[in-house]
């Protein structure tokens, strides 16, 4: 596992990145903390991209039925 701070993964995003896609786990510190881990995705279907898509649906909008409601008051 790697380790890096803020700063330099702020700086070498592309290069962590990189080597996440090479299966490598990074492990961030911000003032000498851990804040975050970079691990690899683990791909559980083959149409796991689709969920990252909001779904369409039939009807009224949310925003149309909100000022809808706002009027009848």
């Amino acid at each position: 596992m790697k380790s890096t701070t803020f700063t330099r993964f702020r700086n070498h995003a592309k290069d962590y990145f990189d080597a996440v896609e090479r299966g490598e786990t990074v492990e961030i510190y911000r003032h000498g903390k851990p804040v975050a881990l970079l691990t690899p995705v683990q791909a559980t279907s083959p149409n796991r991209w689709k969920t990252a898509f909001p779904r369409k649906l039939k009807g009224v909008s949310l925003s149309r039925a909100i000022l809808f409601n706002r009027a009848d008051r």
